[in-house]
């Protein structure tokens, strides 16, 4: 079965946010001095082991009735990312706060503006190939039928998150 590119696109996207917030939830994922990636404490509803983004990866693994090596196997790989992962993020922040700096300056230096723009894409590439990655492990462990009914799963949340915001705008929109 061929997926059109834009639900292909979206599919990426979805699964991607899943296996992110799944490499958070890891235990030792991102975090600092013991709190998950929300600042809440380790084992929070916010974050770390047991936290809200492990729940929503074995809430995911429930629908599509992963086995316990598939749950084992998955677990494993999020958890080897989760450095990765934290990295990243570390680095991020220290390009923004840079970015701040900058622009604080009473004369922004437009060059050195640029020059860390470009670092924070590098950033966002390096990312999302890991990203990537990560969903081809995943792939690996996961039967072709388990892939289409998380794919099918997250295509219907979108549905009706793009609902709920349409309703939220509709409710918010001026009464002319």
């Amino acid at each position: 079965m061929k997926i059109p590119a834009m639900s292909a696109r979206r599919m990426l996207a979805g699964l991607s946010l899943v296996l992110a917030a799944g490499a958070w939830a890891a235990p030792g994922g991102p975090g600092m001095m013991g709190h998950g990636p929300m600042g809440g404490p380790a084992g929070s509803p916010m974050g770390g082991p047991g936290g809200m983004f492990d729940g929503m990866v074995q809430r995911m693994l429930d629908r599509v009735n992963a086995t316990p090596e598939q749950r084992t196997q998955i677990q494993q790989i999020l958890q080897s990312n989760a450095g990765d992962l934290r990295a990243q993020h570390e680095a991020g922040r220290a390009l923004r706060e840079q970015a701040m700096t900058l622009f604080a300056q009473p004369t922004v230096d437009a060059a050195a503006l640029e020059a860390l723009r470009q670092k924070q894409m590098a950033m966002h590439d390096a990312a999302s190939k890991r990203m990537t990655t990560t969903m081809l492990e995943v792939s690996r462990v996961l039967t072709p039928e388990q892939r289409k009914q998380m794919a099918d799963y997250m295509t219907q949340r979108r549905d009706m998150m793009q609902r709920h915001q349409r309703e939220r705008q509709a409710i918010d929109a001026p009464k002319g």
